[in-house]
């Protein structure tokens, strides 16, 4: 057989091939979720995500940014700074594992980058969600990459919803014009 050792699946991304040859990801790389929460402390997720040296928890707004202590990203859908609110969270945590969980930890699962480091813009809860959510969700991420000059090269959308927005169309072109 051609495949990589180990791969199970003939369809599947074929990854391993990379990852043999070195290439896991890099911290200095920055995706955004937006959907539900991100389960922080997971063991194959907790070394890949973000912690924000701008506003260290301390019930101020030390980066100016009008998000208090967003000190893992921020949840739209609650408006506080607790970006895991337990199992109807699990989608967002699903979600980073596939992008980022660490990879030969004997633990888990594999993400496609073990390396990485990823941002929780929750905006999805369990009564589903609003669309200002999700615009201030990729703004936030937005003005992140802005302020910071955090390398946020992607977010990550998997949700739907209702009919075409203007004002989410923007939201997403104001991210795309900073090469998110």
């Amino acid at each position: 057989s051609d495949l990589p050792t180990g791969t199970t699946n003939i369809f599947g991304s074929q990854a391993e091939t990379a990852w043999d040859r070195g290439f896991t990801g890099d911290k200095s790389v920055f995706v955004g979720i937006i959907d539900t929460g991100i389960d922080v402390s997971h063991p194959d997720l907790k070394d890949n995500i973000w912690l924000n040296p701008y506003d260290p928890i301390d019930g101020i707004d030390n980066d100016g940014n009008g998000y208090i202590d967003d000190s893992r990203g921020w949840d739209f859908y609650n408006y506080d700074n607790s970006v895991f609110d337990g199992s109807s969270d699990s989608y967002g945590t699903h979600v980073a594992g596939t992008i980022g969980a660490t990879g030969r930890n004997a633990i888990g699962v594999a993400g496609v980058n073990w390396n990485i480091s990823m941002i929780s813009a929750k905006f999805l809860g369990s009564g589903g969600g609003f669309l200002s959510g999700a615009i201030q969700a990729i703004d936030y991420l937005t003005d992140l990459k802005i302020r910071h000059n955090i390398n946020i090269v992607a977010t990550n959308n998997s949700w739907g919803g209702g009919g075409y927005s203007q004002a989410l169309h923007e939201a997403i072109l104001r991210a795309s014009k900073q090469n998110i």
